[in-house]
């Protein structure tokens, strides 16, 4: 493994957290894979571009950008050694051949300088313990003019996403959290740490998209509660997929729970 500084995240994505993301991947996909399109054109990925993509996870939009870079290529990077596994996996699946992946801690990671002409992330880049780092390292691995965007967390009262969590008990601290995933949330702060981190022409704008969550929702009820901070937090009774289900129920139509999801996506230039 590369050095890593930030323990905590590199604990949790190389254990259960890891683990759940890459036996679910097409799960998650699903999920998040409405924003695709949003973000890769946000990063304006020409056929002879070299695309960074930043906690690549399982690797779906790396090999989406690599198909856009087809002359250029892709490469992912990540704390998680089982999502890698899997990203390397569907990679070879799909004969996407431009892509690489690589774990490390972008905060740290020895990108070579200037190598790349974008960046870009599907909500990977919410947990640096020292953002302005991360994205200081980033931009020294961006040439002159080289693009950033990335997709941040909103507060979940503005998805309906909200609404399944607030059918849950309260919690001192809520199961999302007003750090870690929703540290991007604040455009004001996302200027100040870009811009203390070198970049310029900082632009946000909040998109949304149609979220798969499961079939049914018993079924989404299953997957939501073997989400990481839903376990954590409340454990895994059958009353909590009870409720989980009801809330769920609200949400299901044409053959699927269908949940409305609110995002930021950020651009930015070196």
């Amino acid at each position: 493994m590369a050095d890593i500084v930030n323990t905590h995240q590199a604990e949790a994505w190389n254990g259960y957290e890891g683990e759940h993301w890459a036996g679910h991947y097409d799960r998650y996909d699903a999920v998040n894979g409405g924003y695709n399109e949003s973000l890769l054109d946000a990063a304006a990925i020409g056929p002879r571009d070299r695309v960074l993509d930043l906690g690549c996870g399982n690797g779906q939009v790396t090999r989406l950008a690599a198909g856009r870079a087809r002359l250029g290529g892709a490469t992912g990077v990540d704390l998680s050694a089982p999502m890698l596994d899997r990203a390397r996996t569907l990679a070879k699946e799909e004969d996407v051949a431009n892509v690489t992946f690589e774990q490390g801690d972008v905060q740290i990671h020895p990108f070579p300088e200037g190598a790349f002409d974008a960046a870009m992330s599907r909500f990977g880049v919410m947990f640096f313990a020292d953002p302005v780092a991360a994205f200081g390292n980033v931009r020294r691995a961006l040439r002159d003019g080289g693009r950033l965007a990335f997709l941040a967390m909103t507060p979940p009262a503005q998805s309906d996403l909200g609404t399944v969590i607030s059918a849950l008990p309260p919690l001192a601290e809520p199961p999302i959290g007003h750090r870690g995933p929703l540290s991007l949330a604040d455009p004001g702060r996302v200027q100040e740490i870009l811009e203390a981190a070198g970049f310029r022409d900082v632009h946000t704008d909040l998109v949304e998209t149609e979220q798969i969550w499961g079939r049914d929702a018993r079924d989404a009820a299953e997957f939501f509660a073997g989400w990481g901070p839903i376990r954590h937090n409340y454990g895994a009774s059958g009353e909590l997929l009870d409720t989980l289900t009801e809330a769920m129920g609200r949400f299901e139509r044409d053959g699927a729970v269908r949940l409305h999801s609110v995002a930021r996506l950020v651009r930015a230039r070196r």
